[in-house]
C-alpha cells in the first residue's frame, strides 16, 4: 500500500478508534394522564427527546412546567408534544387540578 492510502485508512479509522460515541436518537416517551393523575415518567429522558402528553380523562388538564419551559394544554382525549431542551429536575403540574404534580429528571 502506498503512504498515501495508509493515511487515508487511518484519517477514515480514527472516528472509530478514539473519536466520540454518536449521540443517540432522540426518543419519544409517552406519559399518559388518568383518572386525574399523571402516569409513570420515563427514567431515561434526554435533551432532545419528545415527551407525548396523552390525556386519557375526560377532563381537560395542562403538563406545565413550574420554570415555564413548557405549558402543554390537553382537552379530553387529546395529546400534546414537549421536546426537552435542557438537562436537570423538571417540576410539573396541572393549572387546573394543582394537585397533580410530577417531576422529570432529564438527562445530557
Amino acid at each position: 500500500m502506498t503512504r498515501a492510502l495508509l493515511a487515508a485508512a487511518a484519517l477514515a479509522a480514527a472516528p472509530l478508534i478514539g473519536g466520540a460515541a454518536p449521540a443517540p436518537a432522540p426518543k419519544v416517551y409517552n406519559v399518559v394522564i388518568d383518572q386525574m393523575k399523571f402516569g409513570a415518567v420515563p427514567p431515561g429522558a434526554r435533551v432532545g427527546d419528545t415527551i407525548l402528553w396523552v390525556n386519557r380523562d375526560m377532563f381537560r388538564h395542562t403538563a406545565t412546567a413550574r420554570d415555564r419551559s413548557f405549558n402543554v394544554d390537553l382537552p379530553p382525549g387529546k395529546s400534546g408534544r414537549t421536546i426537552l431542551k435542557r438537562a436537570g429536575r423538571i417540576a410539573f403540574y396541572c393549572v387546573y387540578h394543582p394537585g397533580m404534580t410530577g417531576t422529570l429528571t432529564v438527562g445530557r
